[in-house]
């Protein structure tokens, strides 16, 4: 979350940052959820993320998420800001995405790197909200019409293409 304009980047306008740290594997703020929290249909263009009551840490800014609460100097000859530390504060996020109605399909392949794909632009929208100790946010009513662009795909890389 920021406190400046919608797409902003700037952390020094980042107030919060809900994630589920880097777990011991090294891999970076993904969980594995439950069966029952996805639905995919992929030929129809459709599918749906539903997860409740998630505990997470809310980090205060991507910053101190990947340096694990240190913050960043500053001053170091790289082009951002000083970002004070901030120790993690336990969070509940739930959500509710879903993807739906085929705009456009498009067929990607490219043996030299391995990869090729299926993808459909679609529709999407999202409900969202957070819990923690002094705060608490509920997103606006889902509005397929506040969506810029969404993307369902199946893709193959590396030793699964073929």
């Amino acid at each position: 979350m920021y406190t400046g304009p919608v797409g902003s980047a700037d952390l020094t306008q980042q107030i919060h940052d809900y994630n589920v740290h880097i777990d011991a594997n090294d891999v970076f703020w993904m969980i594995r959820v439950g069966d029952d929290a996805v639905d995919v249909d992929f030929d129809q263009g459709r599918a749906g993320l539903r997860v409740s009551r998630l505990g997470v840490f809310d980090d205060h800014d991507a910053a101190n998420s990947l340096t694990d609460g240190l913050g960043l100097p500053g001053g170091l000859g790289f082009s951002y800001p000083q970002i004070p530390s901030v120790a993690p504060t336990r969070a509940i996020v739930s959500f509710d995405i879903e993807w739906n109605g085929i705009v456009s399909a498009a067929q990607i392949s490219n043996a030299a790197q391995r990869f090729k794909g299926s993808f459909f632009e679609t529709g999407a929208t999202i409900s969202w909200s957070a819990e923690q100790p002094g705060f608490r946010f509920q997103s606006e009513a889902p509005n397929p019409a506040r969506n810029s662009i969404s993307v369902l795909g199946r893709e193959q890389n590396g030793v699964f293409f073929g």
